[in-house]
């Protein structure tokens, strides 16, 4: 099992150096990721090969903490990835929200945002 110290996740997404155009929001998702009050220690990742060379799949589990109330969780993680020339071209990321907001005391928050009748 390989594992990182743990980081602030603000300092594990400053590592990403995604080149992504500003139509996509890329870079404000990440931003607004980093800004939670969490630190994360990753661990149990593997990286995948597949028969595409340009296709990766990785997954990983987070340990974490709430920075604010100092509650402890673990979380899994997937991601598929397409890179060409070095750069991600393509990338889907498969997290469980839910739990995500509800370990920081957002999920009401979430659910009042996806059951709002406007969005239908």
């Amino acid at each position: 099992m390989n594992s990182m110290p743990t980081t602030p996740l603000s300092s594990i997404l400053s590592r990403f150096r995604l080149r992504c155009g500003p139509r996509d929001g890329t870079r404000s998702v990440f931003a607004s990721f980093a800004a939670a009050p969490l630190t994360l220690e990753v661990r149990n990742m593997l990286v995948h090969q597949t028969a595409d060379p340009e296709v990766a799949i990785a997954e990983w589990d987070y340990d974490g903490v709430v920075t604010g109330t100092g509650r402890n969780f673990r979380v899994s993680n997937i991601q598929v990835s397409r890179v060409r020339g070095g750069k991600i071209v393509a990338s889907r990321d498969y997290h469980n929200h839910a739990f995500m907001a509800a370990v920081m005391g957002r999920l009401p928050a979430l659910i009042a945002a996806l059951t709002n009748s406007d969005s239908a």
